[in-house]
């Protein structure tokens, strides 16, 4: 039986997307469960995935402690095309800082919601929307703005010292508030593959 910790597939250089996602699909998740960060903005091409390259990249660097290798990280956009690729100096940024992210976007749902631990948006605006998708329901409580103290502002169109000082940001802020937040939400079976769907069990 094997096991495969999410955050190490960006280890796995240069492999096609379809191909890492496929590996999400291949093993048995056994036990400790893992946890879901959903990182949420608006199109899903800047913030929430430079978040998600970054958190992951922190994980397996061990700045956010021993359980952090077994987190899964993933993001969504309030009003994201899907399929679309992330922004050229995303990419840029996070290939510098050795945290590579070859998905796509995703539209944020209600469902993907709850099947995360911890879904943290970029401003209040994505807070709000997405505690309307799921009103009413307990999934509202997991919810939180990424920086307690205020809106992280969208680099696109800023140049690309913009988005170097969103990463800086990013590096200051997920360490200490994912180890915060996350311990405070219940654990969940339910995990994120990279469209939202909760993965299938195998075992070779």
């Amino acid at each position: 039986m094997y096991r495969v910790v999410p955050t190490l597939l960006a280890t796995i250089p240069r492999v096609h997307r379809s191909a890492k996602q496929m590996l999400r699909f291949a093993f048995r998740y056994d036990s400790p469960i893992m946890r879901t960060v959903l990182f949420v903005c608006t199109g899903n091409t800047c913030r929430s995935p430079m978040a998600e390259g970054i958190a992951r990249k922190l994980a397996l660097d061990g700045a956010l402690g021993a359980e952090g290798r077994t987190y899964f990280f993933a993001s969504a956009g309030t009003q994201a095309f899907e399929h679309a690729p992330i922004s050229e100096e995303t990419a840029d940024v996070l290939e510098a800082l050795g945290a590579p992210h070859d998905g796509h976007s995703m539209r944020l749902s209600a469902e993907m919601i709850r099947r995360a631990d911890l879904v943290l948006g970029m401003t209040a605006s994505h807070v709000g929307r997405a505690k309307a998708l799921v009103a009413g329901e307990a999934a509202e409580g997991k919810i939180h703005l990424l920086d307690a103290e205020g809106d992280i502002p969208d680099p696109i169109g800023r140049g690309s010292a913009a988005y170097e000082e969103l990463s800086r940001e990013l590096l200051a802020i997920l360490p200490a508030r994912i180890t915060e937040l996350l311990p405070l939400t219940p654990a969940s079976s339910a995990l994120l593959d990279s469209k939202g769907a909760k993965p299938e069990t195998l075992t070779p």
